[in-house]
Parts: C-alpha cells; structure tokens; sequence
C-alpha cells in the first residue's frame, strides 16, 4: 500500500484484521486503540490471559480474542501482523503468516511509515538512552520557540504509533532503538546515529553479523544524516561505507582526536561532512574549514568520558536544527537518566550509584572510568545474554580503586572467573575480593557490609536483569529500596 505521511493510522490499517504478537510495552496501548476503533483483533503471547494484568483483563473483556504463542505451531489469523521487538521475526508461525499474505510490521515500523514529522532515532550498544535524551531535550527547547512539539519514544519513554494521527509536520520525532525494532525495519529515519558496537544480545541474535546488520538497518534511503563512533571500529566501517553517498551527510564525533583531518584521514570521500570532537575545553564542530565552539565541557554536569560522547552524538544529530546556545542550557540543567551513575544517598560516608542500565561490559567499563580516582566496591552479574566478559575482567583489575566485586545472578561465577583469569595471565599481586551470593539482596548487603567510609558502592551489572527483574529498571528500584531501608 502506498504511504502518505499523513498521521492517518486508521487510514493505513484498512480495517484489516489485526494480531498482536506479544502484548508487551508497545503493542498495549496500540491494542487500545484497536479495539477502541473496532478493528478486528487477535492477541498471541506466550502467557495466557490471566497473567497478563488488568489492561488484558480489560481488552479480553470488550471481545479481543487471546491466544497462546508458542512460536512454533501456532497459527496467526490477521492480515495486518504487528512484532513485540522480543520476537524474532524468522519464528515459523510468522513466516507462514506472511506467506499466506499478511503484512508484518511493527508500532516502530509503523510509526517510521505514517509521522509526518521530522525523525531522530539512535541505536548502538551504549549509550543510547542518554543520548536519545538530550537529543530529546535539545529539540523540545526548540520546539516551545516554533510552537510545535517534541515526542520521544521507542526503546524508552511512551509507544508513539498512536500519537501519529496528532503529529504535525513541524514536529520532531526522536527514537532510541533497539536491534531488536531494527531487525525488519524497512522505513529509515532522517537523521540517525550509531553511537557504537560492541558484543551484545548473543542470546538472541545467530551472532554478530546479524546484530551488526540489524544496528546498520537504521540507515535507509530516506537517511539525510549519520552521526557515528570514531573511536569504534565497527562504525567507522559504516561511516567509511557511507560516506559520500549523494543526499547523505556525515558526521563522526571523536573524544580522542582533535581535528577534522584526523578523524576523516581514512574516508576518501568525504562530502559536506562534519566532525565533532573536543578543542580547548568545548566541543566543536568542524566542517574541515571552519571550526565552530559549541558546548563549554565545564557546563556538563554528568560525569565521565562517556558522557561528553553522548552528548556529541546528541549535538551531532541536532546541529543546524536547534540554535547552539540550546545546547549550554540544557548541559546546565541536566543531572542524568535515572538508573545511570545515579547518585542514590550517602550513608556513613559511602556514596551508593544506581548504574542499573549497565547492562553491557562497555557500559560498565564506562561507569568505572566516571569514576576514576574512587574506591569501589561494585555489584556485577545478572541475566547471561552470551557476552564476553574478558574486557569487564580487564576494566576492573585495572581501575585500580575496584578492592570488592558483589557478584550475583547467571553471570556472577562467568565474571568471577573471568577476573581470576586476568589476574593470573597479567601476573597481578593485588586484585579485588570477590564475593558470589546467589540472591541480589545478599550480594547488596555483601557490598555494604564491604564498603568503608569514603567509597562508593556502584551497582553496574554488565548484564541484562531478566534472570530476577523484568527490567533494568525494576532492579534499580529494588536497589534504591535497599539501600534507602535505613
């Protein structure tokens, strides 16, 4: 079916019968809406209906048909077929739907298809969240100036498809995404960004080739601008694949270089890129002949190198959109995503970090580096998406403040022995005490019980939280809760 950016959900739907594969965050408000315009809708999940809360409750009540998913035998009735992002779209009951001409999409998919407002999304394997954020920040400012708005959506905040009927042209859509949204995406956003690769998901993806392939499927045709890592090998390749392409700006941020020639030295085609990078205290953006100063790195308020690349990747997205001067108040007034490097309470003169949306080795590499020159005791572990956790092993022994590890879930004892293994090969004398408790209320009083006056007590996982939490931010709530227990 053709598509016209109008916002006109109800148009695109047809009254085609609808499934929902997976009643999850995105697919719960768009059953609603569904239901609420009296189309035809099947709900698929691997749940039965009593245990999926009182909206299913709900929805089952006012005629929506349940039916259990078990990704294998079952059969989809629908013609218009949307994926929670959990699913793989390969799974045989989806293959067989399509084939007997049911179109698959999904809320994101859908959404990049119908807004007609302009788009921003990011993905990569950190960062995202922070980044998406002020990417967020940076055009909502803008849009009290215009009259219009900002939404933000995706891997966090609200589902956007059915806020598509109220968006306008004038309107900016930004989008933190996941791997998983990107696996059959097929509409691109305008400006997107990858803020780097690294292993990640194994569990769920056949391996690394596809998890690139998926994090590169954010770049499409209608993609008027790429902001990539040139710290990151990984996006450098897609940055170099890029460059130069006619309608297609680039754009690399570095914390490392610190200039245009630099960065660009192995791209031969370099079009109207830009770089960004950091030069006598500010981020500047650089066109290769005029450098332009445009955030002060003294009015950035969250701590950490990692920190001045999200929000060179946010500056990146947005340059030429928003006013520079934007970018100064938001960094004034702008303390952090919660669940990151959040600082929870001080206790006894121990300072406890929520860093609970660590979920990678990266991530955790980079919350120690935040925090370098501090004496650490760090709760590690948590649900084993097949990672490699030699690069946390490294990160630790080498901080040189980390003295206790608080290990815990199905990664614990993998990064335990990970840790002994670099100690032994590298020939350290001194390494960290390592402590395993099954239970994550018991590897948090272990960290406690360890902490001194002047430490910090840093929960960073380094792995998903799906082995005892729904979601990363479900365990940082159940940290706060214990540490603010007394």
């Amino acid at each position: 079916m053709p598509i016209k950016k109008d916002g006109d959900l109800k148009k695109y739907i047809g009254g085609r019968s609808c499934a929902l594969l997976g009643l999850g965050v995105s697919n719960t408000p768009l059953a609603e809406y569904l239901t609420n315009q009296k189309i035809p809708l099947s709900v698929y999940d691997k749940n039965d209906v009593s245990l999926l809360g009182e909206k299913a409750a709900e929805l089952h009540g006012k005629g929506v048909a349940f039916h259990k998913f078990d990704g294998e035998h079952t059969h989809i009735e629908g013609e218009l077929i949307f994926r929670s992002p959990g699913i793989r779209p390969d799974k045989k009951p989806i293959a067989d739907a399509v084939a007997n001409g049911a179109e698959l999409t999904s809320e994101i998919e859908l959404l990049l298809k119908l807004t007609p407002a302009k788009t921003f999304a990011i993905t990569g394997s950190d960062g995202k969240t922070t980044s998406t954020t002020l990417t967020g920040k940076f055009l909502n400012e803008y849009s009290k100036q215009l009259g219009s708005r900002t939404f933000v959506g995706g891997n966090i905040g609200t589902p956007l498809l059915t806020l598509c009927p109220d968006m306008k042209e004038n309107d900016f859509t930004v989008l933190e995404l996941s791997s998983f949204q990107l696996m059959t995406a097929s509409d691109a956003p305008e400006n997107v960004a990858i803020t780097n690769i690294s292993p990640n998901h194994l569990d769920w993806h056949t391996g690394m080739d596809e998890y690139v392939h998926a994090k590169k499927n954010i770049i499409g045709n209608g993609t008027r601008r790429l902001v990539t890592n040139g710290e990151c090998k990984a996006t450098m390749d897609i940055a170099r694949q890029y460059a130069g392409r006619k309608g297609l700006q680039t754009v690399i941020f570095s914390s490392e270089k610190s200039s245009f020639a630099e960065i660009y030295d192995s791209i031969e085609s370099k079009g109207n890129a830009l770089a960004i990078y950091e030069a006598d205290g500010y981020i500047t953006v650089d066109d290769g002949n005029r450098r332009e100063r445009v955030l002060k790195l003294s009015d950035i308020m969250l701590p950490g190198r990692h920190n001045v690349e999200n929000y060179m990747t946010a500056i990146g997205l947005t340059y030429s959109y928003v006013p520079n001067e934007i970018y100064s108040s938001v960094a004034r007034s702008f303390f952090g995503v919660e669940h990151r490097l959040e600082l929870v309470r001080t206790l006894d003169g121990v300072r406890y970090y929520n860093s609970s949306i660590d979920s990678s080795p990266t991530r955790t590499a980079a919350a120690l580096s935040a925090l370098e020159g501090e004496r650490i005791v760090l709760i590690c572990g948590g649900y084993d998406k097949k990672i490699p956790y030699a690069p946390l092993a490294k990160a630790i022994c080498e901080h040189g403040g980390v003295h206790t590890v608080s290990l815990t879930g199905a990664t614990g004892e993998k990064i335990k022995a990970e840790i002994e293994t670099y100690a032994r090969e590298n020939g350290l004398t001194s390494t960290p005490l390592l402590n395993y408790s099954a239970d994550f209320a018991d590897a948090v009083a272990f960290a406690r019980e360890s902490a001194k006056s002047g430490d910090c007590v840093l929960l960073s996982p380094a792995s998903a939280s799906f082995d005892c939490f729904k979601n990363f931010a479900q365990r940082g709530e159940f940290f706060k809760n214990l540490v603010c227990a007394e």
